[in-house]
């Protein structure tokens, strides 16, 4: 098990390469929540995430003959950067395979770093299992993306950061995918600051490690599902569970609409861009998924910024819905002259900018005088939504609501 002492030893090797990102308090989340909220802005990173520094230790770490035969490793797409780019940077060849539905984002900026990229399998295990074919068959070093003590004193150099700018941090809280990060964050915020609390954090959808600590050993998923791509793995690892069994205070989930909520909130109020896996631990703070006292002195880690802008338009739009800025509505017209100029009225009155109208005659289930109308909406949050449906059904339209804000 690592100790204090690696992840100091690691700080110097990746020293020159990874950046010392920003630690900032923040008005918004700290008013938002009554705790003293500082961002560890690591989307701010080299490559965009904290996968750079156990690369670069990792690499740095290598015998000679290692150097020289080259690196492979298996990635959804952040470590993937961090080996490519830590390899070129010492001249070392490196192969870099990722999952088929990879961000092509991440794809192109793997390969500008320097990495070859292979694509293979459904997700990140199925790419593991063809980086360690190459592994063999090319005798290249496998770069594990978290289950090595290396990496894991890499990224626990974050961890250094944070405990060192603010040694009054009461609660850390660390995404978890692998556990490589949280697994040396932990080791150094528990080294330097023992009464520090660790908290870690995984989507719904790529939950295994509450079940590993139930059972006491690791628990495999049978797959993942979540817009948190960066930390969508089956497992933790074996080396990283003692860690975070040891380490780690508490693990909770959050959904993906609790992630999607926290990007928005990040771009609107704090004008930073995250990844779903870089807002997964100010999610957990906002929904209150772990229990905190006001006044608590908490970091969430915003571990990278590589999000994939088709990923980003679902974000920003889920997040709109969430908070009651975009409605999408269908109701039944008169199918007479003026019928759909009446509806916009109402519309207009309660100032309500229409993005979109279809308008369909042909449904079956519809009477002969009769036509359906749906309607894309902008909308000012909750309270302007329920405003707007009570006055269409005040004026006698039926409204079923697509998406938009949970009515009360």
């Amino acid at each position: 098990m690592i100790e204090l002492a690696d992840v100091e030893a690691a700080r110097d090797r990746v020293r020159e390469t990874a950046r010392r990102t920003p630690l900032e308090y923040s008005n918004t989340f700290s008013s938002m929540t009554g705790a003293e909220v500082h961002l560890k802005l690591e989307n701010f990173q080299r490559t965009g995430s904290f996968k750079i520094r156990g690369a670069t230790n990792r690499i740095a770490t290598l015998p000679e003959e290692g150097r020289a035969a080259g690196v492979v490793t298996a990635s959804a797409g952040n470590h993937a950067q961090g080996v490519a780019l830590a390899a070129t940077r010492t001249g070392v060849d490196s192969t870099i395979v990722m999952p088929e539905n990879a961000p092509i984002s991440k794809v192109k900026a793997t390969e500008s770093y320097g990495g070859n990229v292979v694509l293979h399998g459904a997700d990140y295990n199925e790419a593991a299992e063809e980086a360690h074919r190459i592994e063999h068959e090319e005798g290249r070093t496998y770069v594990h993306a978290f289950d090595d003590p290396m990496v894991m004193a890499g990224q626990g150099t974050l961890g250094l950061e944070i405990a060192e700018e603010l040694p009054e941090l009461d609660t850390v809280v660390v995404a978890i995918g692998g556990g490589g990060l949280i697994s040396g964050v932990a080791t150094a915020v528990k080294g330097l600051n023992p009464e520090a609390r660790v908290v870690g954090v995984q989507a719904e959808g790529a939950s295994s490690v509450a079940t590993s600590l139930e059972k006491g050993a690791v628990h495999e998923l049978d797959s993942v599902d979540t817009i948190a791509d960066g930390i969508a793995t089956r497992s933790v690892g074996e080396q990283t569970f003692e860690v975070i069994r040891e380490r780690v205070d508490e693990v909770v989930t959050v959904s993906d609409r609790d992630i999607a909520m926290a990007v928005t909130h990040l771009l609107e109020r704090s004008k930073t861009l995250v990844e779903g896996a870089g807002a997964v631990p100010l999610a957990a703070i906002l929904e209150e998924k772990f229990d905190y006292e006001e006044g608590e002195v908490i970091v969430p880690g915003l571990c990278g910024g590589n999000i994939d802008l088709n990923t980003l338009t679902t974000v920003i739009m889920r997040g709109l819905v969430r908070t009651g800025r975009y409605l999408k509505i269908r109701t039944v017209l008169k199918d007479r002259p003026g019928a759909l100029e009446e509806l916009l009225e109402i519309l207009a009155d309660h100032r309500a900018n229409i993005y979109g109208i279809r308008h369909d005659r042909t449904s079956r289930e519809l009477s002969m005088n009769a036509a359906e109308v749906e309607l894309d909406l902008e909308t000012r949050g909750p309270d302007h939504v329920e405003t707007l449906i009570t006055a269409l059904e005040e004026a006698g339209y039926e409204v079923d609501r697509l998406s938009g804000p949970p009515s009360d």
